[in-house]
């Protein structure tokens, strides 16, 4: 199996459309969330070393290029943090685990379990 968090994303989504198994869906979707974090934790790391040598001036105008506006009273780091998960829920990898998602709600999966809803 593919460990590229956009990659296996991405085959996860294809693998889910022709399924209707609620456990293979459980496990592709319990797969998917691990590369969904994966993959947002490297586009964090990559969008602190990008902006780190930034003016606040210039981080906002990249903030709100990337619909993610640094808002008043938002402390550098969490203009940083908005921007990633931005820059993050725009990949197609991103939609791809959206589009898991959906797959595995119409069967009934979810990774909560009911005695938590």
């Amino acid at each position: 199996m593919n460990t590229n968090p956009t990659a296996l994303l991405l085959d996860l989504a294809a693998n889910a459309q022709d399924l209707s198994d609620r456990d293979a869906l459980e496990n592709l979707l319990a797969t998917g969330h691990r590369a969904w974090c994966e993959g947002a934790a490297d586009v964090q790391s990559g969008i602190r070393r990008e902006v780190a040598n930034l003016s606040d001036t210039e981080l906002a105008e990249r903030c709100s290029a990337a619909d993610a506006p640094w808002e008043p009273g938002m402390t550098r780091g969490e203009a940083v943090s908005a921007l990633a998960f931005a820059t993050w829920d725009a990949a197609p990898a991103a939609m791809a685990y959206t589009e898991l998602e959906e797959r595995a709600a119409l069967f009934g999966v979810c990774l909560l379990g009911e005695e938590l809803l």
